[in-house]
């Protein structure tokens, strides 16, 4: 069997795209875990950068050291420079600013919800970009429910009061820029191996979170143990082995059709953010999930060719 055979076939797809949703959904607890034990609070941005760069710094490295190891050329090829430093911008960079920013201002769990929205962003952006993937009135629909959710989800503690801070904004802010950075990777991953891209876009993208903390903080500002290093160590992995499915998946199949599996990004978030966290999970939280459940179904669901809308 073919890395294609694989990824396009039914069960491979379903096995790589929980594989990878399970590993960014955890990544909500650990990131607060890690900042707990790192003392690092959400107005200390230097700290959050500099402790991103480091994270995804390590996973494209780890990536290298293991297919390296099993004797694959990962060597870098200079004319991929322009298409890596865009890819590596959205999907790691700008991503990854937004939300470590805001994380530290949101909880897991609405950050976890929130999380869900990228698949919308990247329904949108494929109804522009390919012909055979235009948005649907049902597809319009289950946008409106989804973001109807994520309004639930901030419904803080049960009071009839809207509260959508800038945690959240900038939360939101992250998945359109990872929406983009996943189209930019399906794209790219024509012309490059997945593993290649995936690793050296996140080196190039870890390099300007690491600038931006290292002017602010220095280069070593932390007091690593073995708790908070085995932590970073794990974030990296899951960053690692989550984009590598999650770009092959992209790479070989159609927007639309993988993108109803990132529903289960919120869904292990919320899941792993109450064990991990002690963090109730209210009646509102469980009610905006559930919309955002909802939302990517419909969302997913085929449209009839007349209920199509053209492209602009």
């Amino acid at each position: 069997m073919t890395t294609k055979d694989f990824f396009t076939h039914p069960l491979g797809i379903a096995v790589s795209a929980v594989g990878a949703t399970f590993l960014w959904g955890s990544a909500f607890p650990f990131i607060k875990l890690s900042y707990s034990s790192l003392d690092i609070r959400p107005e200390e941005m230097g700290e959050q950068m500099l402790f991103a760069g480091y994270r995804f710094l390590l996973a494209g490295l780890l990536i290298l050291i293991m297919f390296f190891l099993l004797k694959r050329n990962m060597k870098f090829r200079p004319e991929t420079t322009k298409s890596l430093l865009k890819i590596g911008l959205f999907q790691t960079f700008l991503q990854y600013v937004l939300f470590y920013i805001g994380l530290s201002y949101s909880t897991g769990i609405q950050g976890s919800i929130i999380a869900g929205t990228t698949s919308f962003f990247q329904i949108l952006l494929a109804h522009f970009l390919y012909p055979d993937d235009r948005m649907s009135r049902l597809k319009v629909a289950g946008l409106m429910v989804g973001f109807t959710g994520v309004i639930f989800a901030n419904w803080p503690n049960g009071d009839y009061e809207i509260s959508f801070g800038i945690g959240e904004i900038l939360l939101m802010g992250a998945m359109m820029a990872g929406a983009y950075g996943n189209i930019l990777a399906k794209q790219g991953s024509g012309k490059m191996e997945v593993i290649y891209l995936t690793a050296y876009q996140m080196i190039l993208g870890s390099l300007g979170l690491i600038a931006i903390g290292a002017f602010s903080v220095g280069i070593a500002p932390f007091d690593f143990d073995l708790k908070s290093g085995l932590m970073l160590l794990y974030l990296a992995f899951l960053s690692a082995a989550g984009f590598i499915l999650w770009n092959n998946v992209m790479k070989y199949n159609q927007v639309g059709k993988v993108s109803l599996y990132l529903f289960l990004v919120p869904v292990f978030g919320v899941m792993l953010s109450a064990v991990l966290l002690a963090e109730p999970i209210h009646y509102f939280v469980i009610a905006g999930l559930i919309f955002v459940v909802v939302g990517i179904v419909l969302v997913n669901r085929p449209a009839r060719k007349r209920n199509s809308l053209p492209a602009k």
